[in-house]
């Protein structure tokens, strides 16, 4: 790996080290501080000119998280690094992806905007809430996928008589390679939402009667409607009850309304860190699909291969 190095934000420096030890480097020097007002600062304590710089930094809330990435790929810029590559394992606000309401904003096109701004060359992300998005970039931007990493666990726990729910329309796509992938039902849950984080379960398109039932979703972030969803299953009789969620924000009391449901279990990625535990919820790592993709990348090797899903 020809000039590589690998930087990470305050918020995601937990995987970077994963990702780090994976590709058997030494994660990156830098400093990062807040002034008393808030104001973030950021030095890279090495010299990194004419390096390929990847920056690891997820975009969730608080907005902090996505100014320091913005402040690193512009300090990587102007310490003369030869290319700027912003990791994002969560896409923060990616879900206002279009203007369904009058004067709204297109919010993840205008982070788009801004990381080209700042600098970037590449991204590589996970499971963007619409792919479409990839579309607001004009520069390469890498999806991919954390069902390669699910998929595995469930074709090894071989369920029996499986049904595969997409908690709604956006999320067929996700929830039908799991179910051809499966050998399984494909079951969509038709929802309303008169409100933000607020969803109404409508009608249940499929059968669940006596089914045991994976649900399929990119991120749970107040758990309202999955754990909706969960309830509303098992009163249509479904048995045991699974989940899958790339990106667990968990919100508010999300991790006590799961603990809560007849859910029996939770499989989340690492893309964002967990402080609140639950026995309910297992964490399965993507850091080595990241630093495959890392290592691809400098090296200039396809990443296509990455993007199947087992």
């Amino acid at each position: 790996m020809e000039n590589l190095k690998l930087f990470t934000g305050r918020h995601s420096e937990y995987l970077g080290i994963k990702i780090a030890s994976e590709l058997g480097i030494q994660m990156g020097q830098r400093e990062i501080k807040t002034f008393s007002d808030g104001e973030i600062w950021m030095k890279y304590s090495e010299n990194i000119r004419g390096c390929d710089v990847f920056i690891v930094q997820s975009t969730n809330s608080p907005a902090e998280n996505l100014l320091e990435l913005l402040i690193m790929i512009d300090s990587a810029r102007r310490a003369s690094a030869s290319r700027v590559n912003a990791v994002i394992p969560y896409f923060g606000y990616a879900r206002q992806d279009r203007k369904d309401q009058p004067r709204v904003s297109i919010t993840s096109k205008l982070i788009a905007n801004l990381l080209e701004k700042a600098g970037a060359d590449r991204i590589i992300t996970m499971d963007l809430h619409a792919a479409q998005l990839q579309g607001f970039f004009d520069i390469p931007v890498d999806h991919l996928y954390a069902s390669r990493i699910f998929m595995k666990e469930f074709v090894d726990l071989n369920i029996e008589n499986l049904a595969v729910v997409s908690p709604d329309v956006g999320g067929i796509k996700m929830a039908r390679a799991y179910a051809k992938r499966l050998q399984a039902d494909l079951v969509v849950i038709d929802k309303r939402r008169p409100a933000q984080n607020v969803a109404e379960v409508m009608n249940i398109i499929g059968e669940v009667n006596g089914k045991n039932v994976l649900i399929v979703d990119d991120l749970i972030d107040t758990g309202g409607t999955f754990v909706n969803s969960v309830n509303v299953l098992r009163e249509k009789g479904a048995r045991d009850i699974y989940g899958v969620c790339t990106h667990p924000i968990l919100s508010g009391h999300a991790t006590e309304k799961i603990e809560q449901s007849p859910l029996k279990k939770l499989f989340v990625s690492d893309t964002v860190e967990l402080h609140h535990l639950s026995p309910k919820i297992e964490i399965k790592s993507v850091s080595k699909l990241f630093a495959e993709a890392i290592k691809r990348t400098n090296e200039n090797e396809s990443i296509s291969s990455l993007f199947d899903t087992i």
